[in-house]
């Protein structure tokens, strides 16, 4: 098929077509979307995105990206460092820090444990938290990986290892969502909520 944009256009859908959720079509619309508003949209995108790739960096403690390492949460004294979040990638521990409920620190595995893909514990950021475990103050650790078959290998995993380093080790509640109703709610999670059952 032959091309319908310049070279220049067909990069940067090919680009935004590698994004998360966007396909090829989704990548032509938002294109086409940013270059009919070039000054409010795609001029200032891409200086944020320059700027982003050139401060970003990945904090040394919990890999979050953030602008200064130690991160802002890692460096911020108000929060309980014997506390640790384990969480898969740092879109889940942004969606933690929403919730402005959980106020110790974090730690970003970088990925799941998964033999199919052959990711095993070098590969993700295990030894380090482990690491950390062993030579803080910390006393709990929460898990909070996804309810999926590598998230709940994972967790397994790092049960044990944390165990060894005589760490208590806790994980997200799962089930019956607030607001949810039991006819939209999948068999995993009603399953989830029967196991964690407590009194009314």
């Amino acid at each position: 098929m032959a091309s319908t944009a310049g070279p220049e256009i067909e990069r940067l859908i090919s680009l935004l077509a590698k994004l998360p959720g966007m396909g090829p079509r989704s990548a032509r619309r938002a294109a086409l979307a940013l270059l009919k508003r070039r000054e409010q949209l795609l001029v200032p995108l891409a200086a944020a995105m320059a700027e982003t790739a050139d401060k970003v960096v990945n904090c040394s403690v919990c890999a979050a990206p953030d602008t200064r390492d130690p991160c802002a949460i890692c460096s911020d004294e108000a929060r309980d460092n014997g506390l640790i979040c384990v969480v898969e990638e740092a879109g889940a521990l942004w969606a933690m820090e929403r919730s402005g409920a959980f106020r110790g620190k974090y730690h970003v595995l970088g990925g799941l444990l998964s033999a199919l893909d052959g990711v095993g514990p070098d590969q993700i950021r295990v030894g380090e938290l482990i690491g950390r475990a062993k030579a803080g103050d910390v006393r709990e650790v929460v898990l909070a990986l996804p309810a999926t078959v590598d998230g709940q290998t994972t967790a397994h995993y790092l049960s044990e290892k944390l165990a060894a380093a005589g760490v208590e080790v806790t994980s997200l509640a799962r089930g019956v969502p607030v607001g949810g109703e039991l006819d939209w709610l999948d068999d995993g999670t009603i399953v989830q909520a029967l196991r964690a059952r407590r009194p009314a």
